[in-house]
């Protein structure tokens, strides 16, 4: 009923899933991860309580292998129409597909990841979406790469009985909001005609909202572009205080925090994409 991808960045640092499937919200459903921990993915006829399971077997440090085999054993429902993957913090991730699953199902795992789905277009899906992670070493960011190997299985032909719905969830150790989260990404498309389609594109908008800026690319808040800002800043109903404008960071940060942008807020600087969008505002 579903196709995914469980996966730990290049640097160690992150662990995520990518689901789609003919099925409301597979999002609510199907993906988990912790922090330095790892991250799974229930499916078929899901076992929802794999992902707890398998998180506390895999902070004990057991291997993804390990994990997805206790999994098994220790399911006391009907084991041949499970589907599981599950990724550690190094290592192969593992995939465990029941013989009762509806055709087309299986699954297959590498270095860093496991990809399964079940009632799928063929086995085509599958192999799409492992070349897609191979093929996308060089994206640092880990939900990008997610979300690649889920295009390609959606191209594919994916659930073999349609769309509807699609997630996307990556987590890494102080990288969520304000810092104060583990969770850097947490996407649902629960019910839509193209969902694969409509996660990339909340995840852009995720990216500028939400995303660090680069530091090679901050410009500095003095001189033209101050006076600019400031003038920019007037208009938008944020009029920097003092006669010359002494408190630019703080309007700036005051209107950046209305347009949902605080996270791009660096003192004494401004991220191009903030101008940029300051500028069209």
């Amino acid at each position: 009923m579903t196709f995914s991808i469980v996966a730990r960045s290049a640097d160690g640092d992150a662990f995520g899933v990518a689901v789609a499937s003919k099925f409301l919200a597979a999002g609510a459903a199907v993906p988990a991860a912790e922090a330095d921990v790892g991250a799974v993915a229930t499916q078929s006829y899901a076992n929802l309580a794999y992902k707890a399971q398998a998180l506390a077997l895999l902070r004990s440090g057991v291997t993804a292998t390990d994990a997805v085999a206790g999994l098994i054993a220790a399911d006391s429902g009907p084991r041949g129409q499970r589907q599981v993957g599950v990724v550690g913090v190094s290592g192969d991730g593992a995939t465990f597909t029941g013989d009762d699953c509806h055709e087309w199902a299986g699954g297959t795992a590498g270095d860093g990841y496991a990809v399964q789905g079940n009632m799928l277009a063929g086995p085509g899906v599958v192999s799409a979406m492992a070349d897609a992670w191979e093929s996308t070493m060089d994206e640092p960011r880990l939900a990008y790469r997610l979300l690649a190997a889920l295009a390609a299985g959606d191209a594919a032909g994916g659930d073999r009985r349609g769309r509807q719905s699609a997630a996307l969830l990556v987590v890494a150790k102080g990288q969520g909001y304000g810092g104060t989260s583990d969770v850097l990404v947490d996407l649902r498309v629960d019910d839509h005609v193209a969902p694969v389609a409509e996660l990339a594109r909340l995840l852009d908008q995720h990216t500028f909202l939400f995303g660090r800026p680069d530091p090679a690319t901050l410009i500095n808040l003095g001189g033209e572009v101050a006076a600019e800002v400031g003038r920019l800043l007037a208009v938008a109903g944020h009029p920097p205080a003092g006669p010359a404008g002494a408190d630019l960071d703080a309007a700036l940060a005051s209107w950046a925090g209305v347009e949902n942008l605080e996270e791009r807020v660096v003192v004494g600087r401004i991220d191009p994409l903030v101008l940029a969008h300051l500028r069209g505002h």
